[in-house]
């Protein structure tokens, strides 16, 4: 099965043969590199940018705004803070030209903890996207739905931002992408650059026949069903949550526990459902807490629901902190980790109504 980074790289190649993708860039993302996460190995139209994250995004909107459909990348989302009023300019575009002007964008970053890389490589930005109008922002935390997003995103006339679990980049999917080879020797033959410099310099990609599979921007996976509690979470701490949602469940806790993939638009229409059925929600995230996303869904939560809610909803995201330290036992403080949100989803179901 694919890992994430590799269903990413043959959703970026069926977008450059299949999608018109003109223009995969950013720095490091062509050859020989292939991107600091590889996710860009063996594409026919990657280029390397300079170390400029606002030449980037202003080239990007460039290409959108002559009708050019294209992928950036900022290689870490920690350095997109200071394009911020040009990425507010791209999400004002259609807006502001009545549907003139299209911009048909996507703007890739990793994003968040888990590789141990301190105050420059670990923080967060969905909150942030969320609060430029204007952009669709979706984030996976599977290697199917990273092809089907990616896919969605490149399509899209108005600009996506495709946020890239940093921690889940190597996770192998549990679904084969349609037109992958079911072994993963086979994949990483046909796909993987050669680690020996020599060797990399003539290596070419083999693509495999892929096909179409587009997940739909705006709807939250239905990860599990059950009645206990409503668990809403996306990225990172996703697979964390399902896991934990499994191993009770055979100590009879069933939790209804959602994949929210999509930031902006999000499914509330799915997640009402659910709330209102249980009574009872925790939505989980590991960006900082003060001004967190999770923060406007329990506000909608409480402004909508507040007469189906049984107990009060809870928020478990990161610490409001500057930064994460590179210590792993700093890092586990800082965001939340298994034990955190175990502890959190028991006594949500464990408080009186």
């Amino acid at each position: 099965m694919a890992s994430i980074a590799q269903a990413i790289r043959m959703a970026l190649h069926y977008g450059e043969t299949h999608l018109e993708v003109s223009d995969i860039f950013g720095e490091d993302v062509g050859p020989p590199l292939g991107g600091a996460f590889t996710v860009t190995q063996g594409l026919t139209k990657s280029w390397n940018s300079p170390l400029d994250e606002r030449g980037i995004i202003g080239m990007a909107s460039g290409l959108g705004l002559a009708g050019k459909r294209c992928v950036a990348e900022i290689q870490f989302c920690d350095y997109i803070f200071n394009t911020i009023d040009l990425l507010k300019l791209a999400g004002n575009t259609a807006w502001c030209s009545n549907g003139e002007f299209n911009m048909p964008i996507v703007v890739m970053t990793p994003v968040g903890s888990g590789i141990h890389g301190s105050v420059y490589h670990s923080h967060s930005f969905d909150a942030w996207a969320a609060r430029i109008p204007g952009w669709k922002i979706v984030i996976p935390s599977t290697s199917l739905d990273a092809y089907g997003l990616m896919l969605s995103a490149i399509v899209d006339p108005n600009p996506v931002m495709y946020l890239i679990p940093k921690a889940l980049m190597r996770t192998k999917g549990e679904e084969l992408i349609p037109g992958e080879p079911a072994s993963d020797k086979e994949l990483r033959d046909l796909i993987d650059a050669p680690v020996d410099a020599k060797a990399r310099a003539t290596w070419k990609a083999r693509w495999p026949a892929l096909k179409e599979h587009y997940v739909p921007i705006g709807k939250a996976k239905h990860v599990r069903q059950g009645n206990a509690a409503t668990v809403v979470s996306y990225g990172r701490t996703m697979p964390i949550i399902t896991q934990i949602a499994n191993r009770l469940a055979d100590q009879g806790i069933d939790y209804d526990v959602f994949d929210l993939r999509t930031i902006y638009p999000y499914d509330w229409e799915a997640l009402k459902a659910s709330i209102e059925r249980t009574g009872r929600v925790l939505f989980v995230n590991e960006d900082t807490e003060v001004a967190n996303f999770g923060e406007h869904l329990m506000r909608r939560t409480c402004e909508e629901l507040f007469y189906s809610l049984k107990v009060r909803p809870r928020l478990l995201a990161g610490k409001q902190i500057p930064g994460i330290g590179i210590s792993p036992s700093l890092e586990d403080v800082s965001v939340p980790q298994a034990n955190h949100i175990e502890k959190e989803m028991l006594e949500l179901v464990h408080e009186p109504a």
